[in-house]
């Protein structure tokens, strides 16, 4: 465990030192045996069960449609004639995966397809710089430990798991980040039936676990099983793979199928997101699986795995590059994953986070905060060259970074307090103050996914007119002695938000709330360390909440967010554990939300995103914030980034450059570098503005038909 003090700088070793006691081992062997053989059946049985009472209810529903139709005229009867058609293609469905047979399933190499038509993605343009070299050690920091490692189960899906999981796992097929084509990942060959529902994979016959095991297309039955199982919490995941997957087939070690419930496009990309579990450690595998697995790491097929002795509890994480990576020759992985290690500790305030990075025992920083460019920038390390600026342009589409109004909690379930509320945010104000000018106002929820958002739509300015008239519509109709409205039996216009506190938030939040009370609206502020603020919105306890969701593009993401099954539980509760912030469900929105999930052409998928975004505004359920189409970042020189003719600083479509590893560490220019410090000597101020790949705005369209 002492290898971290000998790659960190004198502040942080000191700061570890105070935890290397709290480490524990593993736990002991429980003496079980994985249980995947039981499972399969029993959970076959489960899916064809509930196929059988979907297809009932929905026979159920159709034939009272067709009753009703009967009678109906008019806009009633366009209605219930859409209606008709969704109960149509549900129906379709249900039939299809019925009469697929077992939804996990053991079949015959002789049950492949032979005109398949093979892809394998090689034709894409390298990611990364071949003049990157291996080695080293990139240190960043985070600003909280997360509760856990494990890459499922309980509080699993923290702001940390991006770093260890989501940035590093390898799955079946990759999102190529310049042209966003699909490219080889553990599949090196991938073709798609004739129906368009079902991908066939071949597996890379060369890919391993980080500890040497051969990875198995069997593997990926083990991974349904360990996230679907009663022993994790786990509703998305398991409403996921009950409702988006049909089948799931292994015809040999190497070749498997995903079978989608409808033709969709980028059916081959959504199959080849899953990825494998391996099956020999989660041998212990049980009802205690959260507290058994809770901080072991386990054998990945990516670049870098987390050892046991560089986990040094409330303090780092230390990521390892593995040992003979499986990947580490091929075509889109060899010029990335370059540092031997990546460590990431704990530095909970930022001002001392952006110290010790001017001391050279951090290695890159975020800047886009205004005061960090243009003031804090203002430093000899910047003058002198051995600190170097870059703005980067990226074509990510942008976080949906805003308020999420719970829709259940008073005074928040009326549509005119919500939009006086939208009315009185300022947040051009803060925008202009806090982020001089830089940043720019987000108009709509999933904003930026191109042909998929309707870029006519603009977010409600701060007005005080216009926030008092939603308001008396809401019955707010006296002013107090404290500026705040009231209704005639004394109820004030007041709600809580909630926020991760950290002095940026802080600052900006009490902009917020002081224009708020011009308005008549008593904003209480309700800040929190950010992993129990995390919890909260978890189990839905807050008024309005601040946060911001990045959704991997091509295509947005409504479903999580708003179709009633994430919304309430068995009860009318609030549902726990789903990102369906709004506790919103309307019969319309899920429909045009399963239409976005499982849409067979480009144009419905279209038109029902641009449905939604409209839902969204309309209702003023998302009070959109701030973005910027910009990364800014500092590096001390020795940290090297890209520039060649296939990528120009870092691959466009990321939100952040650090997620696709194409920096190295040049040890000759970190001894060059130190050697400069010690001596005062100048390099020259660097500061680069990589806007090779700035995306203009797009124009306005209609919605497709």
């Amino acid at each position: 465990m002492r290898r971290p003090l000998t790659i960190l700088g004198a502040g942080l070793a000191a700061l570890l030192m105070l935890g290397l006691a709290a480490c524990r081992r593993d736990a002991p062997a429980s003496g079980r045996t994985l249980e995947l053989d039981a499972f399969i059946p029993v959970y076959n049985r489960y899916i064809h069960d509930w196929l059988l009472k979907q297809q009932a209810a929905a026979n159920q529903e159709a034939a009272t449609l067709q009753t009703q139709l009967a009678t109906a005229t008019g806009d009633t009867k366009s209605a219930l004639e859409a209606q008709a058609a969704v109960l149509r293609r549900d129906l379709d469905k249900w039939a299809f995966r019925l009469g697929l047979g077992d939804y996990l399933k053991q079949a015959e190499a002789a049950g492949i397809p032979t005109d398949l038509v093979w892809q394998n993605g090689m034709e894409q343009p390298d990611i990364g710089d071949p003049r990157a070299t291996k080695g080293g050690t990139l240190r960043r920091y985070i600003r909280t430990f997360p509760s856990t490692i494990s890459p499922f189960g309980d509080n699993s899906n923290n702001e940390f798991r991006g770093e260890i999981y989501d940035y590093i796992d390898i799955p079946l097929v990759n999102i190529h980040p310049l042209t966003m084509a699909l490219i080889p990942g553990l599949a090196r060959e991938w073709a798609l039936s004739a129906d368009g529902r079902t991908t066939y994979f071949r597996l890379n016959p060369q890919a391993t676990y980080s500890d040497g095991v051969a990875i198995s297309a069997r593997d990926f039955l083990v991974s349904v099983y360990l996230r679907v199982s009663d022993h994790v919490f786990n509703p998305y995941g398991k409403q996921y793979y009950r409702e988006e997957i049909a089948q799931i087939a292994v015809y040999d070690a190497h070749t498997l199928s995903v079978t989608l419930p409808e033709t969709k496009i980028n059916a081959p990309m959504i199959a080849g997101g899953m990825i494998p579990s391996p099956p020999h450690f989660y041998a212990d595998y049980g009802p205690d699986y959260n507290e058994r697995y809770q901080w072991r790491f386990p054998p990945t097929t990516g670049a870098y795995e987390v050892l046991p002795k560089d986990i040094l509890k409330g303090l780092s994480i230390t990521e390892t590059r593995v040992k003979n990576w499986w990947a580490r020759d091929l075509k889109y992985y060899r010029y990335r994953f370059n540092p031997d290690k990546l460590v990431h500790t704990v530095v909970r305030d930022d001002s001392k986070a952006f110290e010790l990075f001017r001391a050279g025992e951090l290695d890159t920083f975020y800047m886009n905060r205004p005061e960090l460019w243009y003031e804090k920038s203002e430093i000899g390390p910047v003058y002198n060259g051995w600190i170097e600026r870059t703005c980067f342009y990226n074509r990510y589409p942008k976080p949906p970074r805003g308020l999420y109004l719970n829709v259940r909690k008073p005074p928040l379930d009326d549509l005119n307090v919500r939009l006086g509320i939208h009315h009185a945010l300022n947040w051009q104000k803060v925008i202009n103050v806090m982020f001089r000018g830089d940043c720019q106002r987000l108009n709509a929820f999933n904003e930026g996914y191109a042909i998929y958002s309707d870029p006519s739509l603009k977010a409600r300015p701060y007005s005080i007119d216009s926030a008092r008239a939603a308001f008396r519509a809401a019955g707010y109709t006296t002013e107090g002695p404290d500026g705040i409205l009231t209704k005639p039996d004394g109820a004030r216009l007041s709600t809580a938000v909630s926020y991760p506190s950290m002095p940026l938030y802080d600052r900006m939040f009490a902009i917020l709330r002081e224009d708020a009370k011009a308005c008549g609206l008593d904003l209480r502020l309700d800040g929190m360390e950010s992993t129990v603020a995390y919890k909260k919105d978890m189990l839905k306890q807050y008024d309005m909440t601040f946060g911001s969701w990045a959704i991997t593009p091509p295509v947005p993401d409504f479903y999580q967010f708003l179709h009633s099954v994430n919304a309430l539980d068995a009860k009318g509760n609030p549902k726990p554990q789903t990102n369906n912030l709004f506790v919103w469900g309307r019969p319309d929105t899920d429909r045009l939300c399963d239409i976005v999930r499982t849409g067979r052409t480009v144009a419905e998928v279209r038109a029902a995103a641009w449905q939604l975004q409209h839902i969204i505004h309309d209702e003023g359920i998302f009070v959109p914030g701030f973005t910027e189409d910009f990364i800014r970042l500092g590096s001390w020189r020795w940290v090297r980034w890209p520039d060649c003719d296939t990528t120009r600083f870092s691959p466009p479509v990321v939100l952040d450059p650090h997620e696709v590893f194409v920096l190295w560490i040049d040890e000759s220019i970190k001894q060059a570098t130190l050697a400069a410090r010690a001596s005062r000597k100048s390099f020259g101020e660097v500061t680069r503005i990589a806007d090779a790949y700035r995306d203009p705005q797009p124009a306005a369209e209609p919605p497709a038909p």
